[in-house]
Order: C-alpha cells, then structure tokens, then sequence
C-alpha cells in the first residue's frame, strides 16, 4: 500500500480520561489501550488528562476504547473543553482539599500521641499503651478516608496488571496499621500509625501543589481565547447585541471601525483587513465582498461593515488551534518516555524487594516484627511519584510560562529540541520585517521642492486606507498636519493599482503603481535608481502635467530584530537568513540587523530552504511565516511561526509567536534550556533516590517513618522544582 494510503488509513483522535488519580493510571491506561489490536501507537498525558490515540480508524473509535477504560474503573469522553477542565481541576482541587483537612485534623494527634510515647514522656507502659490505642484511633479515619483515593488507584492499577505507585501506598499504609493493631494486640507499644498518616497526608499535600500546578499550565490555553464580548446581530428585522456564544452560524453581524473580529465569516461589502494574524500578510488587504475572515483579524475600515457568520464559537480557526495544542500537548517527548519507562518497572522491583526483604530478615533470624518492618519500609520507600512528576510537570511548566510570554508552544515535547538548538534560521519577509513601509527614497521632476511635494502627496493619499499610502501620508506629514486641510473634490479608487483625485481648484492628482499610470496615458521616464533601489515597492505621483515624482518604500524590521539577532549570535548560535526575496533586499536587511553577507540567502525557491537547513549545525531551528516556509519547517528539527503567520506555516511549526517581533524566539530558546535542566534535574535525583533508597531499606533497618519523609521530600521537590520553573522569570 502507498504511504499515503497507509496514512489516510489511520487516525489519532484525542480525548479526555476521567477518574485518573497519578501517573500510574495513566501508564494503566495506556497499558491496556496499546494492547488492543489496530492500535499502533497511545499516550495518556496524566497533566492535561489527555488520551492520544493512533490506529486504524475503527480500532480508535471511542465506542471501542471507552468500554475497556470502563473496566478499569475509569471513564473515557470526547476531548472536554477548556472550561470544563477548569471546572474538573477546580473539583479535584476540592476534593484534595477535603481529604487533606480531615487528614491533617486526626493525623496531628496520631503524631501528638506518637512523639509522646517515642520521647518517653509518660509516666508509665500501661499509659503508653492506652495512647498507643488512641494514636490509632485517631489514624483510622486518615487511613480509612482520606487514603481511599490510594486504594481505588491502586486496585485500578492491580487490574490493568499495571501496578504502580499507589499499591505501594497502598500496601504501605494498610501493613503500618496491620503490624501497629499486632503489636497492640502482643501489649507493644511501639507502633507505626504515624507512618501510615504521614504515608498518607504527605501525599495529598504532593498531589493538591501538583493538581493547583496542572491548573496553572491549564491556563495558559485561555491566552489563545478572544474576549467573549456582545456582537451586533440582526434578530427579527433589528441590530441586537447577542453575546458572542449566542451568535450562529447564518447570522449577519455588524463589524465596526476598528473592531477585533471574533466569528469567522463572510464578508457582504469589500473592506480593509488586518489579517496578519492568521493569514501570513504583512500588510492588510482590500477583502471584496464573499470573502471570507477569521477570528482573530481586525477591521480597518472607516465605517460599518456587515458580515455573516460561517463558524461560531468552539468551530472558529482559532479554536482548532486551541485544540490542536492539546493534542500536542497530549504527546510525550524521550525524556517523559525514559521516566514513564523506569517508574514502570520499580513498582514490581519494590514489590519483589519487599517480598525478599521479608524473607531475608526471617532466614537471618530476625523475628517477625523486624521484618515485617522492613518489608513495610521498602515498600514505602520504593513509591515512584517523583519519577512520575518529574518530566511532565516540567514540560507543562514551562509550557505555561512560555505562553506566558506571548508564545503558544503547540508541542511541549519541542522543548527538549529547542534546548539544543545549534543553528537558527530566519525567514525575511513577515518573519524579520513589519510589513510596515517607510520611504527610503524619492525623486522629482525638476523645480518641485520637497515642501510642495509633500502638500501634493498629502491631498493625493488623504484618506486611503492603502498601508503604502499610509506610509507615504507619514512621509509628508499629512497625519499630522492639522493646519492644511486637502481641498479634494472627488476620489477615484482602483484597489490595488492606484486613485484618481480631482482637486476643488480644478486639479487632478493620480498616484499608483507604474503600470497603473502608464495605463492612465502618463508619460513615465525611465529611473535611473531602479536598479540600485530594486528591492523596494515603487509608487507614482503625477497631476495634470505628468509624472511628478516616484518614492521608493521598503518594509521595515521589527523593532526587535537587531537586538533578537545580536544576541541569538552572542549565544554562540549560528544565526542565517533564508529568503526568497531578491539578493539586495536580502542583503540591506541583512546588515541592519547585524548579519554578515556570507549568512543571508537570497532568492532560495522552498526546496533550496529546505536543502540549505539541512546542511546546518543540527538540531535547527527555523522561523517563517508564509506557505513557501512549510516544507523548511518540516526539514528542521523544530519549527517557530510568527505572529503573521499562515495557516499553513503555524501547521508546521512547533510554537507561534502571539506578539509583534522575533523576540519570543530568544525567550523560547531561553525558556526550553530551563525546562529541559529541570527535567534531568527532576529525572536524575528521582531516579537517584529511588535506586538508592531501595538499597539502603534492603540491607538495614530503617523506621517506616523515616521511609515516609524522604519518599514525600522526594516528590515535593520534583513538584516544586517544576513550580519554581513555572514561577520565576525566564533568563535575558
């Protein structure tokens, strides 16, 4: 079959798992997900609770996958909403909450009454053992209750033949209380309530800074959400304002000067519209009436415009785009899998460990309480929740801050790339430029001096909402002069060619493109800066007379590329310009933003981009923006779509840029070398503590209370070393 066929074959849709209380449930589900044949390929995503799935198209359906989830004792549905995520991570947070207070309010006496009798504070052993019964007691309700949610997991866990971190706890917490009611019962006093407390309490606490820290990095998708502000609509013969969730597809709505687009739809009248952001343009284009808009662009006309709706909220573009981020997101980069991997086998390691501790302490002598102890704390010790936590909490850290940067990373798994980046490579046109034009040059038909020149190109560009006339009213000061007003009788318009203006004293003022004035029957002379000023866009002005002057405008560079530039070079990366504009535009951008000729490429068709990246240091990076940019976001190694972006480049690319410049190129790299520091830090000390820590437990005693902290100081560290990513600010 044609790879081809062999692709359209196949599906991943993308849902949302319910009822997942750890990453061992998550490696449960997957477990029993990726053994269902026509399956190829499945990733839960414990931090956004998310289910990936690839496969034959009947295979992934969820009316096939939910009923095996259901087994489990989980639920599977269609991929939530945003809002609803909220609303379920505020529910857990809730629920958290509650266990934990109940938790903490008995537990602290078990610990009172344990401290008591370890400290030998009471006066004698019958005291001791009525507040060893009381010690356990008050565990009761903290094992009984608040522990369920281990309980659950772990029976989950046991089913799915996946078992994981909570039979541990689970193990952990019933043997504390096992081996502490047989003590009581031998007459000792010297029990362990407080270990399972402790087991217990310090987990919740583990679990609620974790789920608060899935809700932070949950937020930064509302940053890819438009104001739900009301919209003018026509309802029942009159203008009403809907809110915009009530507005339907079919619906004609009234656009205003100036307005934020909210709805994609079609346009009835031609207008001016600033569709950089999802279309790639660099300048804003004359819509003709049956076009169509997304949300996300802006009118700029000067009066009403009426529109009607083709896609209402939740269909939008920039909704996909919101969705198409959780699904990245869903997906596990090496790291995420090496941890996945490793907490897989310990939760059987412990499990067996245990079980040879237990009868290594009773072949060597030891009685059956000491080994029993033993035993409880390799299993307590062995809980694998730091290597768990440690690379998906860091990825949606700082996925969370990278958006909070004003940049939408639609793969967090990018990030471990992007901290290893080597070359960078820039696009020109829309990517290192503004898309807003300025004169560099002009020049004059003889005795016309600039002032009189500018009064003529003034009244010719005087209200045209053309971005190249816009620049040139700039020029000649016709935004800021208050005190000429432009004696104008009539105006002519040719989107996109040129206007007529006739003047009230009987003037006429052309001004527009070459061709469009040699069709106008003026006389245009030959240029002799053509040649030298190739690269910049060419505008005409003529009156009753002829030609009267040409300017020459180029498009500017982003206020930040010079600096962007400097200081991806000072970072020791290799920094280049790929373009398939002409060899002087490339070359004058090139030297004012700091690069040398040998590193900017001129007129590369996309296959030649393509060629050339692959011949840089790798990993690469590229930036572009525009549909010729595709085929080299998919030749690098990770791809990074400016705000300008198209459609097209943003399906390539692994993060878009949501603010002006190339500036968030530089925080991303910055952003990604933290993140994929915090994710070796949280792997390596996890996987250290773990290893270590069953070698310790196995070959001498070690209080099941001890076992206790060092486990929970492990796993809040990974979680606050994830939080301390997501809290603090990126490096400069």
């Amino acid at each position: 079959m044609p790879e081809d066929d062999k692709t359209s074959s196949h599906n991943n849709p993308l849902y949302t798992l319910h009822g997942m209380w750890c990453t061992s449930c998550a490696l449960a589900v997957e477990g029993a997900l990726a053994r269902l044949p026509g399956v190829i390929d499945v990733s839960v995503h414990y931090p956004t609770a998310t289910v990936w799935v690839k496969g034959a198209r009947d295979a992934v359906d969820l009316t096939e996958l939910a009923p095996v989830v259901k087994r489990l004792g989980y639920r599977l549905t269609e991929l939530e909403a945003v809002d609803d995520a909220h609303d379920r991570l505020e529910q857990e947070s809730r629920y958290l909450t509650l266990r934990l207070l109940v938790g903490a309010a008995f537990g602290m006496w078990t610990m009172l009454a344990s401290l008591l009798i370890y400290v030998g504070a009471l006066p004698s052993a019958s005291i001791e053992q009525v507040v060893a019964w009381i010690s356990g007691a008050f565990a009761l309700p903290v094992v009984v209750y608040s522990g369920l949610p281990f309980y659950r997991a772990g029976w989950r866990t046991l089913l799915a033949k996946r078992p994981g971190m909570d039979v541990l706890v689970s193990l952990g917490a019933v043997g504390a209380m096992s081996v502490s009611i047989g003590l009581l019962w031998r007459g000792s006093s010297e029990v362990y309530f407080d270990t399972a407390v402790m087991l217990i309490v310090l987990l919740l606490v583990g679990r609620l800074v974790e789920t608060l820290c899935r809700h932070r990095g949950l937020k930064a998708l509302d940053a890819l959400a438009l104001p739900d502000a009301a919209i003018s609509a026509w309802q029942k013969g009159a203008w009403v304002l809907l809110p915009i969730n009530n507005v339907a597809a079919g619906t004609r709505v009234k656009l205003a000067p100036g307005e934020l687009v909210t709805l994609d739809g079609i346009l009835d009248a031609p207008g001016w519209i600033d569709n950089a952001s999802l279309t790639g343009e660099s300048l804003p284009r004359h819509f003709t009436a049956g076009q169509k808009v997304y949300a996300g662009c802006r009118y700029l006309g000067t009066t009403p415009l009426i529109m009607q709706v083709t896609a209402g909220v939740g269909k939008r573009r920039l909704d996909r785009l919101r969705h198409e981020m959780r699904r990245y997101q869903a997906q596990k980069g090496q790291l995420q899998k090496l941890a996945d991997r490793f907490a897989a086998w310990l939760s059987p390691l412990a499990l067996v460990l245990s079980l040879v501790t237990l009868l290594g302490a009773l072949l060597v002598g030891l009685g059956w309480e000491d080994a029993l102890v033993r035993a409880l704390s390799v299993l307590v010790v062995a809980c694998p929740c730091a290597v768990g936590l440690a690379v998906p909490l860091a990825s949606l850290a700082g996925s969370g801050q990278a958006m909070q940067q004003g940049i939408a990373l639609r793969d967090p798994a990018a990030l471990e790339i992007l901290a290893r980046i080597r070359s960078v490579a820039l696009d020109k046109t829309g990517t290192l430029t503004t898309g807003c034009h300025a004169v560099l040059h002009w020049q004059a038909r003889g005795g016309m001096d600039e002032h009189k020149l500018q009064h003529k190109l003034t009244s010719a560009v005087a209200g045209s909402e053309h971005p190249l006339a816009q620049a040139l009213a700039r020029w000649s000061g016709g935004q800021d002069q208050h005190s000429f007003q432009p004696c104008i009788e009539d105006v002519d318009e040719f989107p996109g060619e040129g206007r007529r203006v006739r003047l009230v004293n009987g003037g006429c003022l052309m001004i527009g493109s070459v061709g469009w004035l040699t069709r106008q029957q003026v006389d245009v002379p030959s240029q002799a800066e053509e040649a030298a000023l190739a690269f910049a866009s060419q505008v005409m002005l003529a009156d009753e007379s002829g030609w009267l002057a040409t300017f020459y405008l180029t498009d500017q560079p982003v206020d930040d590329a010079e600096l962007s530039v400097k200081h991806l070079l000072g970072s020791g990366y290799l920094v280049a310009m790929i373009s398939g504009d002409r060899q002087g535009a490339v070359s004058w951008l090139g030297e004012r933003v700091g690069l040398v000729r040998e590193a900017c490429y001129a007129q590369r068709s996309p296959e030649a981009k393509a060629r050339l990246l692959r011949g840089l240091p790798s990993p690469t990076l590229f930036v572009g923006d525009g549909l010729n940019d595709t085929l080299s976001l998919a030749a690098a190694d990770a791809g990074i779509a400016p705000r300008s972006a198209s459609e097209a480049a943003r399906e390539g690319a692994s993060a878009q840029l949501m603010t002006p410049g190339i500036g968030g190129v530089v925080k991303l790299l910055s952003i990604a070398k933290r993140t994929r520091r915090v994710m070796e830090q949280n792997l390596f000390f996890s996987a250290l503590y773990n290893t270590l820590a069953l070698g310790v437990v196995v070959v001498m005693a070690i209080p099941p209370l001890i076992a206790v902290l060092a486990m929970a100081i492990s796993s809040l560290s990974v979680t606050l070393n994830a939080a301390r990513l997501a809290w603090s600010e990126p490096d400069s």
